[in-house]
């Protein structure tokens, strides 16, 4: 049986982030698998990009992903600034 689950590209900036700020590949995988799209850039090239929220235990945690012909490729991952995002961190504060 052929796998035709997307696989995840992890994009160098994506890997510096995510271990200048002790995330795990299984986190970031979790939160594109469980998580909410809380906004989506259609016109982005060379691929549309999302950005999804979820939560690794009490830890919040964005991801940016691009969605290519096979793949979905990790561009950035961040805990979100509660400075910068409403409560919840579903949208920026104004």
């Amino acid at each position: 049986m052929t796998d035709v689950r997307p696989r995840l590209v992890y994009r160098v900036h994506a890997v510096q982030r995510m271990v200048e700020r002790g995330i795990l590949e299984e986190d970031v995988a979790r939160v594109i698998a469980e998580g909410k799209e809380i906004e989506n850039y259609p016109e982005d090239k060379p691929y549309p990009s999302r950005l999804v929220l979820g939560w690794v235990g009490e830890r919040p945690l964005h991801v940016v992903t691009a969605t290519g012909e096979r793949e979905i490729i990790v561009v950035t991952v961040y805990e979100p600034d509660p400075a910068l995002w409403e409560p919840g961190f579903e949208g920026r504060r104004s």
